[in-house]
């Protein structure tokens, strides 16, 4: 039996595995970007709770892109978050330079 036979109704290649013929699937390729803490916990989120989306998104090669927007989306709202605090607390630079300590309780 050969190792790889080539199917014309569908287009497929097949490797022999033991007794059985299996398509030889790959994952399309996608652009590699960096992904920070808030796109890994996404990552971990959509594994254990929304399987199906987890592995649309990675099996039409789009997981990595959609992890990366979802990263930057939730740093800005935090960075937002922090100055939006600030504002309210009124820290300023020049509080932080005078008193480093200054509101924080044991």
């Amino acid at each position: 039996m050969d190792k790889y036979i080539y199917d014309k109704n569908n287009g497929l290649w097949y490797e022999l595995q033991g007794e059985y013929y299996l398509p030889c699937l790959t994952l399309p390729s996608e652009e590699e970007k960096p992904i920070g803490i808030w796109g890994q916990q996404h990552l971990r989120y959509l594994k254990e709770y929304h399987r199906v989306t987890y592995t649309n998104l990675l099996t039409n090669g789009s997981l990595n892109a959609y992890l990366a927007d979802i990263d930057e989306q939730a740093k800005n709202m935090f960075f937002r978050l922090i100055e939006e605090y600030a504002d309210r607390r009124d820290v300023t630079e020049q509080l932080k330079a005078d008193k480093p300590l200054y509101g924080y309780r044991k």
